[in-house]
């Protein structure tokens, strides 16, 4: 378990009640660098996330792990959920539904992999890298970009774990323009110059309709300076997108 800062007892009651649990704590430095430390600390080949908010269903591992040896050319494995808001199972919108393959330009509209769905290979962060610890959210956007670009995805299409939500504290309560976060992330994968043509028109596409959106925002609200940097990165990146 990492523990990233927490003030209440937790580290206590995990070496009273569970001391079975490898426990790593470190001061607040938010959850990519927590996810990061968990990867560098853990010993199997395999790795999964659970986060806090996030319920694992009984036979969610075994379950991938069948899928991942009947399908052994396949690197990570990622599940459909439930979701749970203020206690009462919801439908997921469509917008949701998970899929499988060659999923990059799937994951371009809006994060399409939940964390605590995954089951992936060590190596495959050896090759693309960890969570990017300069984005304060939309972190998990931008590794599924870096992995998809690279790496087709298994889908167990049953729902695995129960995605809870509609409390204040999530972090996708605590920011604002959370776009701004995926259009960094979308200009840094183009930059980076390792995308097929494809991919790099729809990742360009994609950057400018969000950056589209963003401007007209930030020019309704009289954000000038805002609005004329996102006017430049639209058509800094419109002829890629052609």
């Amino acid at each position: 378990m990492i523990d990233d800062g927490s003030t209440d007892g937790t580290e206590r009651m995990l070496r009273e009640e569970f001391p079975q649990v490898s426990y790593y704590y470190q001061q607040n430095l938010g959850v990519s660098a927590a996810r990061n430390l968990g990867i560098q600390q853990v010993g199997g080949d395999w790795l999964a996330f659970l986060d806090s908010d996030d319920e694992w269903l009984p036979e969610k591992l075994a379950n991938q792990k069948a899928k991942l040896e009947a399908n052994p050319e396949h690197w990570i494995c990622h599940t459909e959920e439930n979701w749970v808001r203020n206690g009462t199972q919801v439908r997921v919108p469509k917008k949701y539904v998970k899929t499988g393959g060659w999923i990059f330009t799937d994951c371009l509209p809006l994060c399409a992999i939940s964390p605590s769905t995954v089951l992936i290979h060590r190596s495959v962060f050896t090759d693309v890298g960890l969570f990017d610890t300069q984005l304060p959210t939309c972190e998990d956007y931008d590794l599924w970009l870096r992995i998809t670009a690279n790496y087709p995805v298994l889908l167990v299409e049953q729902p695995q774990i129960n995605k809870h939500g509609g409390h204040e504290d999530q972090l996708s309560m605590a920011f604002w323009g959370m776009d701004r976060f995926r259009i960094n992330a979308l200009q840094k994968i183009i930059e980076e110059g390792q995308l097929s043509e494809r991919n790099r028109q729809a990742a360009a596409s994609m950057l400018v309709k969000k950056a589209t959106t963003y401007l007209n925002g930030a020019t309704k609200r009289g954000k000038v300076e805002e609005a004329n940097y996102y006017r430049q990165l639209i058509k800094r990146y419109a002829i890629d997108a052609i």
